[in-house]
Order: structure tokens, then C-alpha cells, then sequence
């Protein structure tokens, strides 16, 4: 009995896992549904598991569940750029610390994501230019110090999987903010980490607001005639197939 539960708790968490890939790797979009059996398919393991990995994942706030139909949450803009103040502030903190703690290793890392970037900016990927904007956050939080504002920093990132771009970026100026990031954590100065990451999301708020008119309602949108019962919004599209990004 508890052997079973333990093997099954182990799948669930395998899938759980499996499908916090697919989201990172932009498999769906935002308010695209999740097809249970697709995905029971693709994994292949029964319905059970990826039900329990969905429960997840809609207390994350990453998928909303209607009348068993299972979407992608679409972020609107108010919640897009609370998200942001938030990251803002904490991502400051984290490379102020990171700045005396990062070692070689760790800088190298960034210097070779921020190459990959440019190559990316210059072949118009937009999504490969994402990933990598992750990774080198990421690099920053892996060496702050502090696991809690790791914690914290790596779930308002997560949180921000569902986001569907409703910006004009200017990529080469996010790559200059990136370069005077890590030359400022190279230069081991806290103060000038902390400017370079606080301008680079002023700057992210700022597209949001002046593209606000192209996000989605604030209200949620019924879907097959009911609301969503979380209250988040739900924006139906059309569903991503095998190998489709």
C-alpha cells in the first residue's frame, strides 16, 4: 500500500516536472488549452498523474481549470506589471549581493549568455532570446546567498511563464543593460548591480504601460459559457500540437 503510493507520488512529481518544461519551453500559449490526453500520451503515463501535476500548477497560478478543461493563464497587463514592482525590487537586492559573492565560474556563465543573446537578437529568435534572458537572471539569484530570495525571485520568474508579449522591445538596448549588469558585478560594485537590474525593469515597465491597449481585457472571458473560477483570465486559443512553438 504505501510502496504503491510512494511509486505513484513519484510519477506524479516526474510529470509535474515534464510539464514545467513544456511551459519554459513556450509549448503552449497564453490561454492556450491543455489537452490531458495529448499530453497523457506524449508522457505515456495514465490521466491520474498529469491531473495531479495540473492541480500543481494551477496553485502556481501558471493554468486555470474550467469545467475540466485545462488553459494557459494569460497575464493582463495591472498583473504583468505588479509582478514586475515586485521583481524589481528583489532583483535589485539580489544583485547587490550577488555582486561580492559571484565567483569566475558563475561570471563566465553570464558572459557566455549574454553572447548567445546577441546572436539570438541578431537572428530575430525571440523565443531562443528568452530562454536566455532566464538563464542569466538566473545566474544572478544562484549567487545572491540568500536561498529565501532565491526562492522567492525563481516563483515571480515562473510566474511570469504565461506572459504573451504585447511589447515593441528595443533587444539591443536589453543586451546593454545586460552588459552593465555583468560588468558590474565583474567590477564586484553592489551599487551599480543593483542600478543596472532596477533600470532594466523600469524599462520593461514602461513598454508595458505604453503597450497596454494591445493586452487583453482586464475582465475574464467566459469560456464555453462559464467564467473562470479562479477569477484569472482565460483567452482561448488554438491548441499547440507536437513540435508547433
Amino acid at each position: 500500500m504505501y510502496v504503491a503510493r510512494i511509486q505513484r507520488e513519484k510519477l506524479s512529481n516526474q510529470v509535474y516536472t515534464a510539464m514545467k518544461e513544456m511551459i519554459a519551453d513556450y509549448r503552449f500559449q497564453p490561454g492556450a488549452r491543455l489537452v490531458i490526453e495529448q499530453i497523457s500520451k506524449e508522457l505515456q503515463v495514465s490521466r491520474t498523474p498529469v491531473w495531479e501535476a495540473v492541480g500543481r500548477l494551477e496553485q502556481e497560478g501558471l493554468v486555470v481549470t474550467v469545467n475540466r478543461a485545462v488553459f494557459m493563464v494569460a497575464l493582463t497587463a495591472q498583473e504583468t506589471l505588479n509582478l514586475y514592482a515586485v521583481r524589481q525590487v528583489l532583483e535589485g537586492m539580489a544583485a547587490r549581493l550577488a555582486a561580492t559573492r559571484m565567483d569566475e565560474q558563475s561570471l563566465r556563465k553570464m558572459a557566455d549568455c549574454l553572447e548567445l543573446q546577441k546572436d539570438a537578437v541578431r537572428t530575430k529568435d525571440v523565443l531562443a532570446y528568452s530562454k536566455l534572458d532566464f538563464l542569466f537572471h538566473a545566474s544572478v539569484y544562484d549567487s545572491c546567498g540568500n536561498p529565501f530570495l532565491k526562492e522567492l525571485l525563481e516563483t515571480i520568474k515562473n510566474k511570469m511563464r504565461p506572459l504573451s508579449i504585447h511589447m515593441e522591445l528595443d533587444f539591443t538596448l536589453l543586451i546593454e543593460h545586460h552588459s552593465e549588469l555583468l560588468r558590474a558585478l565583474r567590477e564586484r560594485d553592489s551599487e551599480k548591480a543593483e542600478y543596472a537590474l532596477q533600470i532594466h525593469n523600469e524599462y520593461m515597465m514602461a513598454q508595458i504601460r505604453q503597450g497596454s491597449g494591445k493586452w487583453p481585457p482586464e475582465a475574464s472571458r467566459d469560456v464555453e459559457g462559464t467564467g473562470s473560477q479562479s477569477g484569472r483570465q482565460v483567452v482561448p486559443h488554438p491548441v499547440f500540437q507536437e513540435g508547433e512553438k
